[in-house]
């Protein structure tokens, strides 16, 4: 059976504030929004036309997970964000006040710069040169 990764928690500080970062910043569409016990919510967003992995937005409720806010890779590159048009996302990002840590630079793998979100998250904003590889039986 093939297997994918469907979804990816990401630790918000709260729900609402999230939802807007990534809908109205990022475009992203809403998937589900749905209530759960203890004021929990089941917040799934995606980036328009998306076929790989949702993000669960996941308000923190203990110490431990609201200091893994904004630096759930230990200050590494979180979240690969695909594009087949990296100048019009970059030029939309920047308009709505997304703040990138470089400029957009051009790497044998595609066009690239770092972004971050509304926690300090780092994503790669990423045009492939190619379509990605998958390895297959361990190559």
């Amino acid at each position: 059976m093939p297997q994918s990764i469907a979804r990816v928690t990401l630790l918000v500080r709260n729900y609402d504030e999230a939802l807007e970062f990534y809908t109205q910043k990022l475009g992203f569409h809403l998937l589900q929004d749905t209530p759960l016990p203890d004021k929990k919510r089941w917040l799934l967003v995606a980036p328009p036309n998306s076929r790989g992995a949702a993000l669960l937005l996941a308000e923190a409720d203990t110490p431990e997970q609201s200091r893994s806010i904004g630096n759930q890779t230990g200050g590494r590159v979180f979240l690969f964000l695909h594009t087949d048009d990296f100048h019009r996302d970059y030029k939309a990002y920047q308009s709505h006040g997304v703040h990138f840590l470089e400029s957009p630079r051009q790497e044998s793998y595609g066009t690239v710069a770092v972004f971050e979100d509304l926690y300090g998250n780092k994503w790669d904003l990423l045009e492939p040169t190619a379509p990605v590889d998958r390895p297959t039986n361990g190559d």
